[in-house]
C-alpha cells in the first residue's frame, strides 16, 4: 500500500519535472503514489466525498498545468501540491457557502474532539454545538477571501507568512484581514449572544 509507506521527496519532484515535460506517464506516477493522501486531506476539509473527488481532480488538473512552476527551493512537492488540492477545496467551500451547515471536518477537531468527550454533560456538548453553529453562521458573513485567511491561519494552522504565500498576497494584508475578520466575528458572535 503506497500510504504504509513515506513518499520520497526526490521520487516526486522527478515526476513533477517530467509532468512540466508532458510527460504522461511519469504524471500516472505521481498520481498514483498522492492521490490517497491528497483525497484524504480534501475529504477532512469538504466532508463529502463527491466533493473531495471533484477538488482532487481540479487539483491534478492544477498541477499537471502548474507543473513547470513548481520551485523547489519554497516547498516541498507534497506540500505543494497539498496547498493546490487545500485551494480546490476552499474554492468548493466557497461556492457552496449558501449551503452553510455544521460539518465536523470544517470544524476545529478540538471542538469535535470536545463533543465526544465522555465526561462532557450533554448541556457541554449543547453549548459547544450551539457555538458551533454561531461561528459557521458568522464565518459564513465574511467576504470569500477574508474567510479563507482565517480558515487557513485557525483551522489549518497556518503562520501569517504561509498564508501570504499560499494565497499569492502580501503579508500586512493577511495581517490586516485576520484582524478586521476576528473584530467581525466578535461582534457577529457577540450580537447572536445577546438574541
Amino acid at each position: 500500500m503506497p500510504d504504509s509507506h513515506p513518499i520520497d521527496p526526490e521520487q516526486l519532484r522527478g515526476w513533477l519535472q517530467a509532468a512540466a515535460r508532458h510527460d504522461a506517464p511519469a504524471f500516472r506516477l505521481l498520481y498514483d503514489a498522492t492521490s490517497p493522501k491528497l483525497f484524504g486531506f480534501a475529504l477532512r476539509i469538504l466532508g463529502k466525498r463527491e466533493l473531495a473527488e471533484e477538488a482532487l481532480q481540479d487539483g491534478f488538473v492544477a498541477i499537471w498545468h502548474g507543473a513547470a512552476s513548481y520551485q523547489a527551493h519554497l516547498a516541498a512537492p507534497m506540500t505543494w501540491m497539498t496547498t493546490i488540492v487545500r485551494n480546490k477545496a476552499l474554492d468548493l467551500l466557497r461556492r457552496q457557502a449558501h449551503d452553510v451547515g455544521i460539518d465536523g471536518p470544517m470544524f476545529d477537531e478540538g471542538v469535535m474532539a470536545a463533543l465526544h468527550d465522555p465526561r462532557a454533560t450533554p448541556i457541554d456538548a449543547l453549548l459547544i454545538s450551539r457555538d458551533a453553529k454561531a461561528l459557521a453562521y458568522c464565518m459564513s458573513t465574511l467576504a470569500g477571501e477574508h474567510r479563507q485567511v482565517v480558515g487557513l491561519a485557525f483551522f489549518h494552522d497556518l503562520s501569517h507568512s504561509e498564508v501570504a504565500l499560499q494565497m499569492a498576497i502580501p503579508i500586512g494584508t493577511v495581517k490586516t484581514w485576520i484582524r478586521r475578520s476576528l473584530e467581525r466575528l466578535k461582534a457577529c458572535l457577540a450580537k447572536g449572544q445577546r438574541a
